[in-house]
């Protein structure tokens, strides 16, 4: 059902969460593949896709035979002002799959955004990041010392040690040979959330139809070595943000369903699909 390596890998983590319906938001929505991959995997699951593309979302739902609001309702926005109007504790799974050309934008890999997105998982829950890369692998190495850094309860070392982040990803993608696609997943505190160390997931996503390799612990905390974690811009004129209107699903502002689209500071093109 999901045609992406690297989308496979995403499954096979959430997989790893508690059985039964999810909350889940996707951060980059597109084609919707894997809001209905949830929907089928999980019947009864509340989800949102925001993505800046409104025509796109439009489209999407004339498309594809997609759950009805509120099961999964389509967000024209920007990622992160999206979820910076989100409820504390809203969601059980964020991805973020957004691109402008072949690279995220600057505003979704910082340490301001990756707490964002922990403020809004529950208690174990898991944010799964596509992040697209070409050797040394520069940029893997800092989004992984981000999210330590975002989603350790001490040091940043602390997540990596235990096991509450992780890399997946074909081997030789993982030693740097090529340019392709790295997922990242990082676990909330405080939750039993899907168990990245465990003998499971490495096993689920060896077995796929192109074998993948999960890098936690130890072996992660080498691979991301000195790197450090990548920080918003000191703002030179901070813009007060508007408070827009209440969301009554999922407890933040709404600028709109996918036939509103609201001004957005980034560019959304599809994600680069090699590997």
């Amino acid at each position: 059902m999901l045609a992406f390596e690297y989308m496979q890998q995403m499954a096979a983590v959430v997989d790893e969460l508690h059985p039964g319906p999810v909350r889940a938001l996707h951060l980059g929505a597109a084609g919707c593949s894997l809001p209905r991959w949830v929907e089928h995997t999980r019947p009864g699951s509340t989800q949102l896709g925001v993505d800046l593309d409104a025509r796109l979302l439009e489209l999407v739902r004339a498309w594809f035979d997609l759950p009805r609001s509120p099961r999964l309702r389509l967000r024209p926005d920007d990622a992160r002002h999206a979820v910076e109007g989100l409820a504390d504790a809203s969601f059980d799974v964020v991805v973020r799959d957004v691109f402008h050309g072949d690279r995220t934008p600057d505003h979704l890999v910082t340490l301001g955004m990756a707490e964002e997105v922990r403020r809004v998982l529950r208690p174990g829950g898991v944010y799964l990041v596509n992040c697209a890369d070409r050797p040394p692998l520069a940029s893997v190495r800092r989004e992984l010392a981000t999210l330590a850094a975002a989603f350790g309860e001490g040091a940043g070392a602390g997540a990596l040690e235990e096991g509450r982040v992780a890399a997946i990803a074909e081997p030789a993608q993982l030693k740097g040979r090529r340019y392709g696609n790295v997922v990242l997943a990082a676990v909330a505190p405080g939750g039993a959330g899907p168990g990245l160390a465990g003998p499971g997931l490495a096993r689920a996503v060896r077995s796929l139809a192109v074998p993948a390799r999960v890098l936690v612990g130890g072996e992660l905390r080498t691979f991301v070595g000195p790197a450090a974690p990548l920080l918003d811009p000191t703002p030179a004129d901070p813009t007060p943000a508007d408070p827009g209107s209440a969301d009554p699903t999922f407890g933040g502002p709404a600028p709109g369903d996918a036939t509103t689209a609201r001004p957005a500071t980034d560019e959304r093109a599809r994600a680069p699909r090699e590997g």
